[in-house]
């Protein structure tokens, strides 16, 4: 059985279990974005425990591993005849789960016939069933929906729609993976050492610090799910009582050099990485910066940080600093009215004083320098 509980007591997980806490307190819909393993579900499972809905059922479909038709009768039921096999009258999860929550795994996948239907109901709440011509109800449902895409971008792509998106989206919980809280991994060891030593009924295994500092190196790119399986196998397979290092499997011993040459690049600051992307790699600050910071996945620091080493560069120019950031013209007042609103807007002034002392310490002769490529520096 999964956990009931989210195991660690890093700053994220810590801060995650207060958003879980609110948003149990309301009866708003919860869009729950994180990676494969990370434990999506699990956050459905302790808003729904936490909400006035507990006492009714929380029922999960998973929208990736059905087909669309096969999806609409999951969500909506059938009446009887409506096709093959349908022998008699199926109410769907939303009428299952009237009164309480539908958590829907990865909505991202949905096709845009099913997203159609979704958004309808949400406005609605009205349940037709697949092979009638008839409203046969009207259900009260929490919908939570969880998906390890960036729906920014699938908006953008036009893959998924719109309107949909902010109507799924009033609280927006993100679940770290398990590598932005190494910290965790020690204790989630310990909770599934013994878990499943209850389970398979055996001693209680303890790990080596060779074998201990190995799988913390581990990169999980199958986050707690992948961290849970290796574990299991650990305790199935353990005689000794002590798990070494050469007890583990060898995909993760396999990997843990390669994990030493991945970290060193992934501990540059975020905003190092970004800004370079925008400079560099001609993205634009709407896909590079703003959508991720509106997504929860960069923080106003992160923010700050950028719009400093605009500043910085362009001389305090904010009209300069939107063509470098491969912002249209048109853009600056939206650029600079997001920016206030979030109060990462900076006064300008410091950063021109700081040009002109630069300046000034110039050799006699030696020209200034205009910001790079097609940015020229005005007033």
């Amino acid at each position: 059985m999964q956990p009931t509980k989210l195991v660690g007591a890093s700053p994220a997980i810590v801060t995650l279990q207060e958003e879980i806490f609110y948003a149990a307190r309301c009866d708003a819909k919860v869009l729950v974005t994180g990676e494969s393993g990370a434990g999506k579900e699990i956050v459905a499972r302790l808003i729904h425990a936490a909400s006035p809905r507990s006492r009714s059922p929380l029922v999960t479909v998973n929208c990736a591993a059905l087909t669309e038709t096969l999806l609409e009768t999951e969500l909506f039921g059938h009446v009887r005849g409506s096709f093959t096999g349908a022998y008699r009258d199926r109410l769907g999860a939303f009428e299952q789960a009237n009164r309480g929550t539908v958590f829907m795994d990865e909505v991202g996948e949905t096709s845009p016939r099913m997203q159609g239907l979704l958004l309808r109901f949400l406005e609605t709440g009205e349940i037709q069933r697949v092979g009638s011509d008839q409203i046969q109800n009207r259900v009260d449902v929490r919908v939570i929906a969880a998906t390890n895409r960036v729906l920014v971008e699938s908006v953008a792509n036009k893959t998924f729609r719109e309107d949909l998106y902010y109507r799924l989206n009033v609280i927006h919980l993100r679940v770290p993976p398990l590598r932005e809280r190494a910290e965790d991994i020690p204790v989630l060891l310990r909770f599934f050492l013994e878990q499943f030593s209850r389970q398979y009924q055996v001693d209680l295994p303890t790990l080596s610090q060779e074998a201990l500092q190995t799988l913390a190196d581990h990169h999980w790119p199958g986050n707690v799910r992948e961290l849970k399986n290796v574990v299991e196998r650990l305790v199935v397979r353990n005689k000794a009582g002590e798990i070494g290092r050469d007890d583990l499997p060898l995909e993760v011993l396999r990997s843990a050099p390669a994990a030493q040459t991945t970290v060193t690049p992934a501990t540059r600051p975020a905003a190092d990485v970004l800004f370079e992307r925008l400079v560099n790699g001609g993205e634009s600050f709407w896909s590079c910066v703003y959508a991720p910071f509106m997504a929860r996945d960069l923080t106003r620091d992160d923010l700050r940080a950028i719009v400093r080493k605009g500043l910085e560069r362009t001389s305090g120019n904010y009209k300069v600093m939107v063509e470098l950031f491969n912002m249209q013209p048109d853009d600056y007042k939206r650029f600079l009215g997001f920016l206030r609103k979030y109060q990462c807007h900076m006064p300008f002034q410091q950063f021109r004083s700081a040009a002109s002392s630069r300046d000034a310490q110039r050799p006699s002769g030696e020209s200034t320098t205009t910001p790079p490529g097609r940015i020229a520096a005005s007033a």
